[in-house]
């Protein structure tokens, strides 16, 4: 970032630019080696160069020239139309999301910013460094582990606000990082086989070293003992499947299951809910008992009815 960059007169060449190097990926900000003219960006019509740790030469950051971009074709509004619009987009604001951040920011720079520095910033010294995109340059200059900080300011948040569904995110992710590892699991048992053997070994009484084996009386070979067990991710697996509730019996995939879900059908489920089924019934009795009624009713209106009487003369009488 460059908070001071609507400062600076960017019709002159900058002392300190911030530099990205293709080579090792590495940012840095430094004062130029070699300045450029660049007509074609009349924002800032100058190009800069300078030298990595590792020797390649490197360009301007490309987010530092799109905000130097920015910045000089940041004018806001001038007339007195376009500073009322301004103050209107205002209305509204902030949403939930937006006040959800503040208090993120907040919690991040405030006063539980010690609380997050369990993790303090160490480009590439912790294990899930190795699949971070934050740049290596910016995660330095930070007090703690972006990712961890974020993490940290989730759960603080939720707690806070008694809102689980603020980590509705981190638990899916957990959840699908715990299933592709019961899926490897079962998959190294089925490569491995079920069962593990090994021959069976003892020490003799001078602490000498020997494989148990037998003689075969039919061929009269040295047959090796084999210790025969159970492959041991097997209790790992089962484990697993159980904490996580993923068993047949909580898929509802047994027979048994099956056969209590066909012996309920037809059945009520609420016995305990007698009296308003019997009185259902007995409404839906009455309602057929005036049925007849109803409906000599309804053919009383229709033959006293002027209009079809009307249509019936003109057309010969009653055809219905």
């Amino acid at each position: 970032m460059m908070p001071s960059m609507a400062k600076r007169d960017l019709s002159k060449p900058q002392s300190q630019i911030t530099f990205q190097c293709r080579g090792c990926g590495q940012t840095f900000k430094a004062e130029p080696s070699q300045v450029m003219d660049a007509p074609d960006r009349p924002h800032h019509p100058y190009e800069y160069m300078s030298h990595c740790v590792c020797g390649a030469e490197c360009l301007q950051a490309p987010h530092e020239r799109a905000l130097m971009k920015a910045w000089a074709n940041a004018t806001g509004p001038r007339t007195a139309e376009g500073k009322a619009a301004t103050a209107a987009n205002l209305d509204g604001h902030p949403t939930p999301e937006e006040a959800r951040r503040t208090r993120f920011n907040a919690m991040k720079h405030g006063i539980h910013a010690k609380t997050a520095t369990y993790f303090p910033a160490k480009p590439d010294g912790y294990s899930f460094c190795s699949s971070c995109t934050i740049d290596r340059y910016y995660c330095s200059e930070q007090p703690a582990c972006e990712k961890q900080t974020v993490l940290f300011m989730q759960t603080h948040a939720a707690f806070e606000q008694r809102d689980p569904s603020q980590l509705t995110g981190i638990f899916s992710g957990m959840q699908a990082a715990t299933l592709a590892i019961i899926q490897q699991t079962l998959q190294t048992i089925l490569a491995d086989g079920v069962t593990l053997r090994h021959p069976a070994w003892y020490h003799d009484k001078e602490g000498g070293f020997h494989l148990a084996q037998y003689l075969d009386p039919q061929t009269g070979d040295q047959v090796l003992i084999q210790e025969v067990k159970s492959h041991p991710l097997l209790k790992v697996l089962a484990e697993l499947l159980s904490r996580n509730n993923l068993s047949l019996a909580d898929l509802a995939m047994t027979p048994k299951v099956h056969e209590r879900e066909e012996q309920q059908l037809g059945r009520l489920k609420d016995v305990g809910n007698q009296g308003a089924i019997s009185e259902f019934i007995t409404k839906q009795a009455d309602a057929l008992g005036t049925l007849a009624d109803k409906i000599a009713q309804a053919s009383q209106r229709r033959d006293s009815d002027p209009i079809l009487i009307e249509y019936q003369q003109q057309n010969g009488g009653n055809d219905g």
